[in-house]
């Protein structure tokens, strides 16, 4: 299943983004630290340039912290990107992000002249609630819904950095259908975008195998050698979500999965790791290649 969701305002602000990127010293990027690849836009890639960039793996309380700190070193070996950990609750470390970006744009530091810093993320990474720490006010309107913010702002932190607000941007086409998946369990994505037996499938399959001990003590099931649809009913019976005839309701236990994954009551876990990443990506390689291949074919046959 592939999941699309691309309100028209993001399309507008991707846009306006690359606008003004030209006049900016350095980006922010705030990542959920669940998902550091899938909830950084790859459009960044393509168009900082040379501009430094601070990755702030944010909700890094609801994360595995062995693999925040795999991910940090990973991500700091490109030119260029420091990283920061804050959780979604912290509103006490805004001095060291200031910190952080005066170390990379050391000529501003020294400078009477503000940095300029555009922040970005995608939808539902609490980007808007970081930007009202930093202010120390309710600035950016925030909520546990996707593309909350809709127009740009521009706030003054400790009158050394301006921000440079921009909407939560997702890209049009999720060429990884993984990525998409993982988007879904956090809900960077509206779950108009998808089918919640669909998610929660695929969040079923990953914890049997990488985090088997959060669906024991969570949903006490008894094993977890079966198939996943057949996991799912199992959590099901234990919950007492059952419908006429005995039968199980696997919309009720795939919202309760989803929402209790999302809120950390499954404990901490990362639903992604460079290794799982960098396969996926060749995988998308791969298909991009056999598409073209495709196309030109039947190009040949006219």
């Amino acid at each position: 299943m592939a999941i699309q969701w691309f309100p028209g305002h993001m399309h507008k602000a991707g846009l306006e983004m690359k606008k003004i990127l030209p006049q900016m010293d350095l980006i922010i990027e705030v990542l959920d630290a669940r998902l550091p690849y899938s909830s950084s836009n790859p459009m960044l890639a393509a168009i900082r340039g040379d501009k430094p960039c601070l990755k702030v793996l944010n909700k890094a309380d609801l994360a595995d912290p062995q693999l925040t700190e795999i991910w940090q070193q990973y991500l700091e070996q490109e030119q260029g990107i420091r990283t920061l950990v804050l959780s979604a609750n912290e509103t006490t470390r805004g001095k060291e992000l200031i910190a952080m970006c005066q170390k990379l744009v050391p000529h501003k530091a020294s400078s009477v002249k503000k940095i300029q810093a555009l922040i970005m993320g995608i939808p539902n990474v609490g980007k808007s609630t970081l930007i009202n720490a930093l202010a120390g006010r309710q600035i950016a309107k925030t909520g546990n819904e996707p593309a909350v913010t809709k127009v740009q702002q521009r706030i003054i932190v400790d009158d050394v950095v301006v921000l440079h607000d921009t909407p939560g941007v997702l890209w049009p086409n999720l060429e990884n259908h993984d990525s998409g998946y993982r988007l879904a369990i956090t809900h960077a994505i509206k779950e108009t975008a998808f089918e919640n037996h669909d998610i929660a499938l695929y969040a079923v399959k990953y914890l049997m195998q990488q985090y088997p001990q959060a669906l024991f003590s969570r949903f006490h099931v008894d094993d977890i050698t079966d198939h996943e649809q057949t996991m799912l009913e199992k959590m099901a019976q234990k919950r007492g979500c059952i419908k006429a005839g005995g039968v199980a309701d696997i919309e009720r236990i795939s919202k309760i999965l989803l929402t209790e994954l999302r809120n950390g009551q499954l404990g901490r876990l990362t639903l992604e790791t460079p290794e799982m990443t960098e396969r996926e990506w060749l995988q998308v390689i791969q298909r991009r290649e056999e598409k073209a291949a495709k196309k030109a074919a039947r190009k040949n046959k006219r």
